[in-house]
């Protein structure tokens, strides 16, 4: 990639969507203007894990990546952005080795996560088990 290259990625999860813009710098990663570092417990280590990787994968790691995430909730919010960033992170580099070290891995890195909430049936507040009945 050449030195002002930019890639915008995609990452989504539930109703949850995160976009991902990547480009050459210092190696900061921003999500919605907090720097990943300052994210509690359990988020900050699945944002860590696909730079981590790619950290032992290429070696230098001068990559800044800016993520702005939108809809669902905070663990969906999360999981977008990992995708996202992950998914960046591999079509910046071009790097086949990082691809398939994702995929080893974890999956869920780099293939989303289709499943959505199942709709209503016709008469009926509910998506599968049905109202009992007194009588019979």
């Amino acid at each position: 990639m050449k030195k002002n290259d930019k890639i915008m990625v995609a990452g989504k999860r539930k109703t949850a969507v995160a976009k991902a813009l990547i480009m050459a710098g210092e190696g900061k990663v921003v999500i919605n203007k907090i720097p990943y570092e300052n994210l509690g417990g359990f988020k900050k280590l699945m944002i860590q894990e696909p730079i981590e990787i790619a950290k032992n994968k290429l070696g230098n790691f001068k990559i800044n990546i800016n993520v702005s995430v939108t809809g669902g909730g905070q663990q969906s919010q999360i999981e977008a952005a990992r995708l996202a960033i992950a998914k960046a992170i591999v079509k910046f580099t071009n790097s086949d080795k990082l691809k398939r070290e994702y995929l080893e891995y974890d999956k869920s890195l780099l293939v989303a996560d289709t499943r959505r909430k199942e709709a209503c049936k016709p008469g009926d507040s509910k998506a599968r088990a049905k109202r009992q009945k007194s009588f019979r």
